[in-house]
């Protein structure tokens, strides 16, 4: 009767952990439709900036006085990794994919001689870091108490980036992030911010380098659209990385649901069949007993 018994209290525990799997699917299921709907707005707006600093590369390609923050340092010495990961689990592979890129990178780097530093956005990435990379942390952004990610926050962050930048800490910069797909599909992404990578078109009929005339001259809108752009950048990674952790974290809850329901149901079998042998051992004792007399 004691297995009786340890079978029943599983069977109650699984049930109730299959309560709460199926709750925070359903809860990730209605934050992703929301965070998806912001990742998706903030793409055309991204890649809309992105074709107004290729332009504006081009007409300046090769400018003695050209922005650092487009032209770079002149060197590639030392590396700042922006790790962005989630502040909670249960999301499945969704931050250790972020971190394995970051690992690769930050590994690579280290072999070739540079010196790395990393900043970290969210708990679960430290977390992972901090036990082999500890020694390069320089900075760490507590995204706890945000509900839903706004242009304040990822502003903050590049602020702080900026400032690095022009204390002369670091000579490019890179974050990592989720890119959003679908449910089952998020895809690691390593994106360099610093100096910003703007690439050529392709297209031959684009027309000539400089399609566009500006005032004020191009020098003076760099100078102020790069700033932007980079907590554009961020706040998109940031976007893309909440979309992706809510759509891993519903396919997490559902295998997880699925596979409590599975396992309730061998445990019934199993306590049935428990409970059945049980019963016929007492009859049979009943039964002998009464032979006897």
């Amino acid at each position: 009767m004691a297995n009786l018994k340890v079978l029943k209290n599983r069977i109650a525990s699984v049930t109730s952990t299959r309560k709460i799997t199926k709750a925070m699917q359903m809860v990730a299921a209605a934050k992703l439709r929301r965070a998806q709907e912001a990742a998706e707005a903030a793409r055309p707006f991204a890649e809309r900036m992105d074709e107004v600093l290729e332009n504006l590369a081009r007409a300046t390609a090769g400018a003695a006085n050209a922005p650092k923050l487009m032209a770079g340092t002149g060197d590639d010495k030392v590396h700042l990794l922006i790790v962005a990961t989630a502040e909670r689990g249960l999301c499945g592979g969704f931050n250790s994919s972020i971190v394995r890129l970051a690992k690769q990178k930050a590994d690579e780097l280290i072999a070739a001689g540079k010196t790395i530093k990393i900043l970290t956005i969210g708990k679960k990435g430290r977390e992972q870091l901090r036990r082999k990379y500890g020694d390069y942390f320089i900075d760490h952004v507590d995204m706890t108490e945000v509900k839903r990610v706004s242009f304040s926050d990822a502003r903050g962050v590049a602020a702080e980036i900026l400032k690095r930048f022009g204390a002369g800490e670091f000579d490019v910069a890179t974050i990592f992030f989720n890119r959003f797909q679908s449910v089952i599909s998020q895809v690691p992404t390593a994106q360099q911010l610093i100096p910003a990578v703007v690439e050529a078109s392709d297209d031959k009929d684009a027309g000539p380098a400089k399609a566009y005339e500006y005032e004020p001259d191009e020098d003076e809108i760099l100078a102020e659209l790069l700033p932007r752009n980079l907590g554009v950048q961020i706040f998109r990674a940031l976007l893309e990385n909440a979309a992706s952790e809510q759509g891993a974290r519903m396919s997490a809850m559902d295998n997880a649901t699925r596979n409590a329901g599975e396992m309730i149901d061998k445990l019934t079998i199993q306590y049935n069949r428990s409970r059945q042998a049980a019963i016929t051992n007492e009859l049979i004792e009943i039964i002998s007993g009464a032979e006897a007399l």
